[in-house]
């Protein structure tokens, strides 16, 4: 179930007491595979004369309007439906539910008001719930709240499946505190007991608190939805779930991760739209551990593992760090399309696997599959992070020429980065002034990024004066200023920088790293002491300090942005989060098993330095996911050849 899904009934307005349904007076309709094979039916019925026959006609619209969408053609139902001589409530509530479910949930108003002006026909019980749909997907507003006024003089104002509907309208169309009077009317107002009696009614209320939770995550309120939640008697799966993709589409990865842990202590199974939900934020987080027992779950309780649980898969395990075990899981899919085959480029890009991306794309046309803008984005980044600047053109030129794509902002700013880090400065901020559409910051942070690189301050003042500009008070041109200036010696330009923050309420993102073990997230900060295992910590970073001191190591004091003495800068170095993280992952590994990190900053030139010795040193396999790719370090060396 969707998590905005509201309980729907079948349509029908059949006494209860008749228990013969009217699709098993016409077997031959149920027989239909296609719409092709309902014709013929409908041919030999209108020779016949059975078409005359309301209940034959109301199964053939049936049929045309509401089956599976492979069978659904509602222009055949809507012609069927102008031509019936007799169009009873059933009729009028099987059109109108067709066309809510479709791309033109308009008709389905539209028809609603043709039917209030037949003098014979009284939308009942099951109209609602279909055009309250219509009027959410449409943001008909005003229909919707004339609707909601003609439910109420029609006596419907306790029925569950209207109420539910109405509640998921005003969601849908952002209207909370309207929403919120129903809600509390309908949920608190009511008997608990007669609830817990009555199965249909505790599902309806389960399912109104549902769409509730999902209307506060829509509107980024996740501290209003987790108290829902929290106050709620039962919840189903789909109210896990709801919590999950919420958190995850407002970027609260670990509290969705949580969620699914919470779940599992209650021991309630997740479904397989729980496992795609909650995917993106284990890889988010780079929890190996838990998305290869999700992997796991999926295969033991026969969960069909399909083009979208795959690819989510494939992105889990390329973002965890283990491309390897991201190739077996697209091997084994039965059926790859072209979101599947993205995400397998994109997991050899961000490894820096350039080679491997390139034959997988060429591999994707050679199968037919047409490629997507985002497979030209994953290509273009596999392209930079391995400085093959002419293949980048070659295939920035395909996309455009060949495949009849528009380049979007992501594609401009694949090509800026790959030729700002292959030292063409020039040629990068050219190409930004000839785009045919408007840079955003990010395209320009990739210039600055690229002038930083290669010391380019002249440039880089260009760059960052734009960026003040454009987003005043992001921090990321100040500091990348900033440190240009500090790697000059210019500290009279860093304090103008520093001072000009400190005005200006702008603060820097601190760096941060996180490590899983066991199957426990733990989070560092730089120079962070909070940690229960900080004396420990700070112990093996002494050692870690000592022991690459004597294997020649020789501190990057550059990468220091504060004027202090060289040996406080060299302090300043040992507590950078990635090798906090590091030493704790010493400390609580076994000798043999690998380093697994995620940072949320690009990786400092000491800090690679750092860990490639400590790889040797230690015998140890460490991998580092930084906010532009990875880095794996082994035996004094790292996957990216120092070109990052």
């Amino acid at each position: 179930m969707n998590p905005t899904q509201t309980l729907h009934p079948s349509g029908g307005n059949l006494p209860s007491s008749q228990s013969t349904h009217p699709s098993s007076l016409f077997p031959q309709i149920n027989r239909c595979r296609t719409i092709r094979d309902l014709s013929q039916i409908h041919a030999t019925f209108v020779k016949s004369g059975q078409m005359r026959d309301t209940l034959a006609a109301a199964e053939i619209l049936r049929f045309c309007a509401t089956s599976d969408l492979l069978h659904r053609d509602l222009d055949y139902a809507h012609k069927i439906f102008n031509q019936m001589p007799q169009r009873n409530c059933f009729s009028w509530n099987t059109i109108i539910r067709g066309f809510s479910e479709s791309e033109n949930a308009i008709i389905a108003i539209a028809l609603f008001h043709e039917m209030m002006n037949e003098d014979s026909v009284e939308p009942n019980r099951f109209t609602f719930p279909s055009l309250l749909k219509a009027c959410a997907k449409t943001g008909k507003i005003e229909e919707g709240k004339q609707i909601h006024a003609l439910a109420l003089k029609l006596g419907f104002s306790g029925d569950e499946f209207v109420m539910s509907n109405l509640v998921r309208m005003y969601v849908m169309c952002g209207l909370m505190r309207d929403a919120c009077v129903l809600f509390y009317k309908n949920i608190i107002g009511r008997d608990h007991m007669v609830m817990m009696v009555d199965g249909r009614k505790r599902d309806g209320e389960v399912v109104l608190w549902n769409v509730m939770i999902d209307g506060y995550m829509r509107l980024g309120d996740c501290k209003a939805a987790r108290m829902l939640f929290d106050q709620m008697r039962e919840r189903s799966v789909v109210s896990w779930n709801t919590m999950i993709s919420g958190y995850c589409k407002n970027g609260f990865f670990k509290d969705a991760v949580e969620i699914l842990c919470e779940m599992k202590r209650v021991d309630l199974r997740p479904s397989y739209v729980t496992l795609v939900s909650v995917l993106p934020a284990v890889s988010r987080i780079g929890s190996l551990e838990l998305g290869e027992w999700l992997h796991s779950y999926a295969e033991s309780n026969r969960v069909e593992i399909d083009d979208v649980l795959g690819s989510a898969l494939i992105d889990m395990y390329s973002k965890c760090g283990v491309v390897e075990r991201a190739v077996e899981v697209f091997k084994r899919l039965p059926r790859k399309n072209v979101i599947t085959w993205s995400a397998m480029i994109n997991g050899f890009a961000i490894h820096g696997l350039a080679g491997e991306a390139i034959d997988c794309f060429c591999r994707m046309r050679e199968v037919g599959v047409k490629p997507s803008d985002v497979a030209y984005i994953n290509l273009l980044t596999a392209c930079s992070h391995a400085g093959l600047v002419e293949e980048g053109r070659k295939y920035f030129s395909q996309m455009v020429n060949v495949d009849g794509l528009e380049p979007r902002i992501e594609h401009y700013g694949c090509m800026v980065d790959l030729l700002g880090r292959s030292g063409l400065l020039e040629e990068a901020e050219q190409f930004i002034h000839n785009m045919p559409i408007k840079p955003d910051d990010v395209i320009w942070k990739a210039l600055l990024g690229a002038c930083r690189m290669h010391g380019n301050v002249e440039m880089g003042k260009r760059v960052a004066n734009i960026l003040m500009e454009m987003v005043p008070q992001d921090s990321g041109a100040y500091v990348a200023l900033s440190n240009m200036y500090a790697s000059q010696g210019n500290w009279s330009e860093v304090s103008e920088m520093r001072l000009r923050m400190k005005e200006m309420d702008i603060r820097k993102d601190p760096g941060c790293s996180w490590i899983d073990v066991d199957g426990v997230l733990h989070e560092f900060l730089v120079e962070d002491d909070s940690h229960p295992r900080a004396k420990d910590i700070n112990s093996k970073l002494v050692e870690i300090s000592e022991k690459l001191r004597l294997a020649g190591y020789r501190p990057i004091t550059t990468q220091v942005l504060l004027n202090l003495e060289e040996e406080d800068k060299e302090n300043a170095l040992h507590y950078h989060s990635e090798k906090i993280a590091v030493a704790f992952g010493l400390i609580s590994t076994t000798p043999s098993k690998p380093i697994r990190i995620v940072k949320n900053l690009r990786i400092c030139e000491d800090c690679h330095s750092s860990l490639k010795l400590i790889s040797k040193v230690y015998e140890r396999k460490i991998t580092v996911r930084d906010r532009k790719r990875f880095h794996h370090f082994e035996n004094g060396s790292c996957s990216c050849m120092d070109y990052w």
